[in-house]
């Protein structure tokens, strides 16, 4: 439980839970220098959520992470500054601060380090960070924000580790699935979603084979027979080695139920056209994943793996008002 902040009454903290770990979490470790102070989570919370950041001043970090949907776009490709059309389909950021590294190929260690990137993107902010905080430098608010943060004036150093804090904060832990195993709630899935958990970790699907632990990822690098051809390179494009074409960072399962469309590049609608496809075994692109094959699964288990998706869903975190710009 984080204390009341100066500056803020009871009523605007009441329930203010910020960095409780879910059971079954490992701890969340935070960078030297960085760790996690309410005043540095304010400050990410107001920048993660101002237009400021871009170029054209209308696009924001919420922009393309609603929290209503886990922190993900509802399009395949989200605009970005002057309307440009992204590369890539927004990512989820449920529990982002236990990522090893960032983007779909891996390619940024550290959370701080990957602010940069839609900041400098063509096709997102189209800005450049030491500009932003010569902005942000000139307003009244900000200096005195990131002096009680950080000590310093919102400089670069101090924009990217505020807003990697809020990031941090976005634990999604209390879905239907956790309160049934990890807060010992019987009777909280449904008969359908308890036959999908069975099949998700049998040797049947190999579904753990990559969606595995507390987040339901191992955040290995597959390629899944999305198609023959790829116009992304995915992975490749970080590491330049062919073994390396079409693979992609492996996303978490939690929230999936709100996160459409699905795939780097949005190209798959629904939970039940993601569950088709690996039914049928996809598309046998040279680097495709051994785990990879058709499944052989009937209408009616199809049905109970949705079911198990849908139980991976926090409607505490997706309606979280300690999150949203309120």
């Amino acid at each position: 439980m984080v204390s009341c902040s100066k500056g803020l009454d009871s009523t605007e903290v009441q329930d203010l839970q910020l960095m409780e770990i879910p059971p079954n979490f490992p701890e969340l470790t935070h960078p030297e220098g960085n760790e996690f102070t309410f005043e540095r989570w304010s400050l990410g919370k107001q920048l993660f959520y101002d237009p400021i950041l871009s170029k054209d001043g209308k696009v924001s970090c919420a922009s393309c992470h609603d929290p209503s949907l886990a922190f993900s776009d509802d399009v395949d490709v989200s605009k970005g500054s002057g309307g440009l059309l992204g590369t890539r389909n927004a990512p989820s950021l449920t529990n982002v601060g236990y990522h090893p590294y960032f983007t779909r190929e891996g390619g940024v260690p550290t959370l701080e380090m990957q602010i940069l990137v839609p900041i400098q993107e063509h096709n997102e902010f189209d800005n450049n960070i030491v500009l932003i905080a010569d902005t942000l430098s000139k307003i009244e608010k900000y200096v005195a924000m990131a002096d009680d943060a950080y000590g310093q004036m919102p400089n670069p150093f101090v924009i990217t580790r505020a807003l990697a804090q809020f990031e941090r904060s976005l634990i999604s832990g209390q879905s239907a699935y956790d309160r049934e195993y990890n807060y010992d709630l019987c009777g909280v899935m449904s008969a359908s979603a308890i036959r999908g958990k069975q099949l998700f970790e049998s040797e049947r699907t190999s579904c753990t084979s990559c969606h595995s632990g507390f987040n339901f990822t191992d955040y290995s690098f597959q390629n899944n027979g999305l198609y023959l051809e790829y116009d992304d390179i995915g992975r490749a494009r970080f590491t330049q080695n062919d073994k390396d074409i079409a693979l992609f960072k492996v996303p978490t399962l939690r929230n999936i139920e709100v996160t459409a469309p699905y795939m780097h590049d949005g190209s798959i609608e629904s939970l039940e056209e993601i569950i088709e496809h690996y039914n049928n075994g996809g598309f046998e692109h040279i680097n495709k994943s051994e785990f990879i094959k058709p499944l052989g699964l009937s209408e009616d288990e199809m049905k109970d793996l949705v079911a198990f998706l849908k139980s991976l869903t926090d409607e505490k975190f997706i309606n979280n008002k300690n999150f949203r710009n309120e």
